[in-house]
């Protein structure tokens, strides 16, 4: 339904230029309301952004480009003139970088320009739900721009800046999840108190054992692989403290006074937050420069061992890691369950600065007979454009940092290579999204006067 929506919402509002805050609909695509039509849109753009930079970073995509006459430079030259096209630049992690580059500048700038929108009659929302031609011509110019930075410093600053972006993402990534995590939990329990059919907790009971399975699975593959007798200190202190971690918060969400305050919390959520976290530990130790402690997973799974000091050229920089792969696919998740979702979850919707569930529903046939969106925001925007388009910005950082597998551009040689900085990036993400989710838990104790419903 996403990328029905986003295709023939782009569509549409392309071929009227400037489409109005209710863009037109494609009769084949389910109705919705102006909002959620708005971010999946957004959301398009940073996946099409996504998918450039990954076919950009595909190994042979340079030795292609230097096939054709003229096109590199140093190659031939075409009725005389000297081309002026650097390949290393179009291809590659410098390709990525400038891409995703882009699109952080296109999401920050609409960060700026949304502050404080608050109905859909303030002046800047047409800007926010429409004209979306020339936002795509926008984000197109600026990437274009960007492939003429020049600068062999702006590689290694960019680093730095995706690093920071990097960690607030993948906090704001567990709290959706957490979010998901709380609404299938009250979803299934709803059915099975409604319904009086036992399946919905058995549903719930399976995948919170395949979770909790899965992740003590992690935890132990985490110390064979990942950890030396004499060796690798830094990867048994993270492992350990995580698994505690874990542990504490699966107690606590079953407490009997966290059962009373929220009766929707369960082991679901608890389980599914520490498989996230098992996720984030084994990408982090994917990161440690000590070939000891950090195994290739070709090397585990073939039990060929890797050089101490191999390293990946921007021409063959491999994205394609099993841990880029899930951390991919969790983005992806992430990215269209921000865009559709509708929670009833007080205290993330707080933390995302969001205010779901108001609004009428459905959609509007004009009396051309077209079908438009319904425009649910004239007495208050369902969230907050701002906070969305800082959300997306994290986001282009976050890609930037996963299809270059973290790795820290080297100015002398041209090369990637991994970087502690990245692994403790990734360690402390997961301790403040434990926090964030300990906070959910306890928040309603400490603060029994405020209303946490």
């Amino acid at each position: 339904m996403g990328a029905c929506l986003a295709l023939c919402s782009l569509a549409s509002c392309a071929s009227c230029l400037c489409g109005s805050a209710s863009c037109l609909l494609c009769s084949c695509c389910p109705s919705s309301n102006n909002s959620t039509v708005t971010r999946l849109v957004f959301s398009f753009f940073l996946l099409l952004g996504t998918l450039v930079s990954a076919i950009m970073i595909l190994p042979g995509m340079e030795t292609q480009l230097r096939k054709i006459p003229g096109f590199c430079q140093g190659g031939s030259t075409v009725f005389g003139l000297e081309n002026k096209f650097d390949c290393d630049v179009i291809v590659g992690y410098k390709s990525v970088y400038r891409i995703c580059f882009a699109m952080t500048c296109f999401f920050f700038l609409f960060f700026i320009i949304m502050i404080r929108v608050r109905t859909s009659k303030d002046p800047r929302a047409p800007i926010q739900n429409g004209f979306w031609f020339f936002k795509f011509l926008i984000l197109v110019g600026i990437t274009v721009g960007a492939f003429f930075i020049s600068d062999p410093l702006f590689n290694t600053v960019w680093y730095y800046f995706g690093l920071v972006g990097s960690l607030l993402f993948i906090i704001i990534q567990l709290i959706l999840l957490i979010d998901f995590a709380h609404s299938w939990n009250k979803a299934w329990v709803e059915n099975a108190e409604n319904n009086d059919n036992k399946c919905w907790y058995a549903g719930l009971v399976s995948f919170t054992f395949l979770n909790y399975a899965l992740a003590f699975t992690a935890v132990v593959l985490f110390y064979v692989y990942y950890t030396q007798p004499d060796d690798c200190k830094e990867h048994k202190i993270v492992i350990s403290l995580n698994l505690i971690f874990c542990i504490i918060i699966s107690i606590v969400s079953i407490l009997p006074k966290v059962q009373d305050a929220q009766p929707y919390s369960g082991l679901l959520q608890a389980s599914l937050i520490s498989l996230y976290t098992m996720y984030v530990t084994w990408s982090a130790l994917t990161n440690n420069p000590n070939r000891k402690c950090n195994p290739s997973l070709l090397s585990i799974v073939s039990n060929v061992s890797t050089p101490n000091n191999s390293e990946h050229t921007p021409g063959h920089l491999q994205w394609w890691d099993a841990q880029s792969i899930v951390g991919l696919l969790i983005f992806l998740f992430c990215t269209l369950y921000a865009s559709i979702r509708s929670s009833s979850n007080t205290q993330v919707n707080k933390l995302l600065q969001t205010e779901e569930g108001g609004g009428e529903t459905g959609v509007s046939v004009g009396e051309d007979g077209v079908r438009r969106a319904v425009d649910n925001e004239e007495d208050g925007v369902t969230y907050s454009y701002s906070a969305f388009h800082f959300q997306l910005a994290l986001a282009s950082l976050y890609i930037m940092m996963t299809l270059t597998n973290w790795y820290l551009p080297d100015t002398t040689t041209q090369a990637m290579r991994t970087s502690i900085p990245a692994l403790w990036v990734k360690v402390c993400s997961s301790w403040l999204g434990l926090s964030l989710y300990m906070w959910t838990l306890v928040a309603p104790l400490i603060f029994p006067d405020r209303d946490f419903s």
